[in-house]
């Protein structure tokens, strides 16, 4: 096909609007079914995604047709965690509001590099962070950046932490790098997520040079346990633990950390929305002394995917550790989205952020996160009448689970995964297997908790 063909094709295309309105009937007829829908693909969807198996084309397909192919073997190999029995790592569900925003900015198509490229999603990424600062208490001036996810969002406060400990030192990383540079002490949880050992890697901060401290039954930092810290320390704490939901002692761990000229990065990837729950924010008492943060939002808040953020208390120490440069960059007296992620180009992440947010308001998030803990909590109870060994104090929205034996617990997590009732992860505890339950949907009822029950009863016989 000539260019000039292939132009009016997609202009005929896009004026039509017929693709998008096919796009849409399907995506319809997708959420229609979510709930009827087995909660992980059957084999033969599985086996169906070698339909996808052919040599890329030579010339233009019918944009039709392509639809047709994903909607015909994509969506039934889809997990329908949009729905209210899935229950595996941490993934949120997401708020119909937010799902029409991201469509419309998806439309849009807009990057958020810079203001002038993009003064509407500028402006929303600033009203995100008035609206975050306000809801998690978190200090005056902390500013925010929007990036994929909270593995993200920690390297970024890391960097920030990287990049202010050695300016105190007299070491400018960014032009120097870290050879020879005054060494940094790491503090961390013996109990951390894999995403910050990572983080630690990738900056150069070495994982055999941390110093892992004990945590206790619940998987709590043991604030007894950290050593001394000054100028020197970059300390890392967790607000809910993956496993147990768990929140570290930030009032007793921050204040002597602040003292001594110590960084204190607190990874909140789920937990930190805790904040916005009255009944509940004491969990996460002192948090908000903390120099940096990170948090999702396609996690408990039930945003789309992607959406990460950190936060960071000095605004200077995360631009700094972020910063570009370039004859063609045209920076404002407004916000400039990409002094504060480590990308130019990304996604319009605040639109469906502030979508969320301005729709559920400060008593709906308060009710959203209520509702996961109460589900959870539900969950322990009924469980743990029906034999089940309940091996956490369910604080939040996690509840670690466990059968008579090791072997009995891996074979009913098989069962339940292979059921299609509902879905849960695995995990070791103890050096044990148990089996992790996760409430991170809206979706979620009673009614839903009560048939997952029913599916781990009959996973055990």
């Amino acid at each position: 096909m000539k260019t000039s063909d292939l132009h009016a094709r997609m202009r005929g295309e896009r004026d039509s609007k017929a693709l998008l309105d096919q796009a849409r009937q399907y995506a319809f007829e997708y959420i229609d079914a979510i709930e009827q829908r087995a909660v992980f693909p059957d084999e033969k969807a599985i086996e169906n995604l070698g339909r996808f198996d052919e040599p890329l084309p030579e010339h233009w397909q019918s944009g039709a047709g392509t639809l047709e192919l994903l909607n015909a073997y994509g969506a039934p190999a889809t997990v329908a965690q949009t729905g209210g029995r899935y229950f595996g790592f941490v993934n949120g569900g997401v708020v119909p509001t937010a799902l029409a925003a991201r469509w419309m900015a998806d439309a849009w198509d807009q990057n958020p590099a810079l203001y002038v490229i993009s003064p509407v999603v500028g402006k929303l990424e600033q009203v995100c962070d008035n609206w975050l600062r306000d809801l998690l208490e978190l200090p005056h001036g902390t500013v925010a950046g929007y990036v994929s996810g909270s593995s993200t969002a920690t390297l970024c406060g890391l960097a920030a932490a990287r990049y202010e400990l050695l300016r105190r030192l007299d070491w400018d990383v960014n032009a120097r790098g870290l050879f020879g540079a005054p060494p940094i002490r790491v503090i961390v949880s013996e109990q951390a997520h894999s995403s910050v050992f990572k983080a630690l890697a990738l900056l150069g901060l070495g994982k055999d040079r941390i110093e892992r401290v004990p945590a206790d039954r619940q998987g709590r930092i043991v604030a007894s346990r950290i050593p001394v810290l000054d100028g020197r320390c970059l300390l890392i704490l967790q607000a809910g633990n993956v496993n147990t939901g768990a929140f570290d002692a930030f009032e007793e761990i921050c204040d002597p950390a602040k003292k001594n000229d110590a960084w204190a990065h607190v990874d909140g990837a789920f937990g930190l929305w805790v904040k916005a729950s009255p009944a509940r924010k004491a969990l996460a008492q002192g948090v908000e002394l903390a120099d940096s943060w990170s948090v999702d939002g396609h996690k408990t808040l039930n945003t789309p995917y992607d959406c990460g953020i950190v936060l960071c208390r000095q605004r200077d120490s995360l631009t700094a550790a972020m910063q570009a440069s370039g004859a063609y960059i045209q920076y404002s007296e407004h916000r400039d989205g990409m002094m504060h992620v480590p990308e130019m180009s990304r996604r319009a992440r605040a639109v469906d952020l502030w979508a969320t947010l301005r729709y559920l308001g400060r008593n709906g998030v308060a009710e959203l996160i209520d509702g996961m803990c109460e589900r959870a909590a539900q969950f322990a109870e009924r469980l743990a009448a029906r034999r089940f060994r309940i091996l956490n104090a369910v604080v939040f929205n996690q509840v670690l689970v466990a059968a008579d034996t090791p072997e009995q617990t891996r074979e009913i997590l098989a069962n339940i995964q292979a059921s299609g009732v509902c879905w849960c992860g695995g995990t070791q505890w103890d050096n044990k297997p148990a089996i992790r339950i996760s409430v991170s949907s809206w979706a979620t009822t009673s009614e839903d908790v009560d048939r997952s029950v029913d599916a781990f009863v009959e996973a055990r016989s």
